[in-house]
């Protein structure tokens, strides 16, 4: 075949990245007929092989070559065979062709209502007990479907969310965003910890407003529940001391163990030694835990599931 070697769709390179995604959107559609026609080496085969006309099949090549400005084959007769750039070609485009195939059987498989994906967000204080617990119930009906499990804080999880990496998280507090859709499921009760020799280690119950002299322990701005510690603390009328900020509750459980500060959290899996956990009378001290997901995204089979198996379970989802 010869082609003149100029093009009227091909683009000038005076942006590249304008090039290559404009150049990939015209190749693309004839990637697979090229490997079928270099596969068979006979247009007239590869046309009845791939169920499309002749005449399509060879406008195509045609079309291809001139978009690339080089003979990809030469005729014999009835038969074509792939001149040195027509090999090139071939093998990037077979590798692509493979990549293409992989993905769409990964994607595939994990809408399979039976054995896909769940890409599940929660906070690292639901991680422990809450749900491991979760997935065993789901899993007795749902024993294929697998999961892909990320621990983070709130804010942290919503930007996974809105990128498309997660599902469905569980965050605290109820997210309000016009691009995602929540569930409030249940309460989780906060504490004031305090060190086993504090001064109020023999309290049972506390006015927050009491503790308004001490060090606070916390975690690091942007999680959910230093955003409640500073709210409550406001509504207490003060604004608190903090000496520590870190990123895991049972890490600050442990440096208020060592005296070095108080601190607002939830209820720990297991009794932790070294401190005491007083019940907090006012103002009202409590995180609301949700289920959220993206607003406008379809959900696959097994995301269906799970959500419909999350939204069941509202106040009783805590141990």
């Amino acid at each position: 075949m010869a082609h003149q070697h100029s093009s009227q769709a091909r683009l000038s390179p005076s942006s590249d990245t304008e090039d290559i995604s404009s150049m990939s959107l015209l190749l693309a559609p004839r990637l697979a007929y090229f490997a079928g026609v270099a596969r068979t080496e006979h247009v007239t085969r590869a046309a009845l092989e791939m169920n499309v006309p002749q005449s399509t099949l060879s406008r195509a090549m045609a079309r291809l070559e001139q978009d690339l400005g080089v003979d990809l084959f030469t005729r014999h007769g009835r038969t074509v065979s792939l001149t040195p750039a027509g090999r090139t070609f071939l093998a990037s485009v077979e590798r692509a062709l493979a990549e293409v195939e992989r993905a769409a059987e990964e994607v595939r498989a994990d809408a399979d209502p039976a054995t896909g994906k769940v890409a599940f967000g929660f906070l690292h204080t639901m991680g422990a007990e809450t749900v491991p617990g979760l997935l065993h119930a789901f899993r007795a009906d749902h024993p294929r479907i697998r999961f892909s499990l990320v621990q983070n804080y709130g804010e942290a999880m919503l930007e996974r969310l809105r990128a498309g990496e997660l599902d469905l998280c569980l965050t605290s507090p109820v997210p309000d965003a016009p691009d995602l859709v929540a569930r409030r499921l249940d309460e989780q009760k906060l504490r004031l910890v305090v060190p086993a020799d504090h001064r109020l280690a023999g309290r049972r119950r506390i006015r927050l407003a009491e503790a308004s002299d001490e060090t606070f322990v916390t975690l690091e701005p942007g999680y959910g529940l230093r955003r409640i510690t500073d709210d409550l603390c406001r509504e207490a009328g003060f604004k608190p001391r903090i000496a520590f900020e870190g990123e895991e509750a049972e890490t600050l459980r442990g440096l208020v163990a060592a005296g070095l500060g108080v601190a607002l959290l939830p209820p720990p899996t297991v009794p932790r030694p070294g401190v005491v956990e007083l019940t907090v009378t006012a103002p009202r001290a409590a995180r609301e835990i949700g289920v959220a997901w993206l607003a406008d995204r379809p959900d696959t089979p097994p995301v269906a599931a799970f959500k419909k198996f999350l939204l069941s379970r509202r106040g009783s989802l805590l141990p």
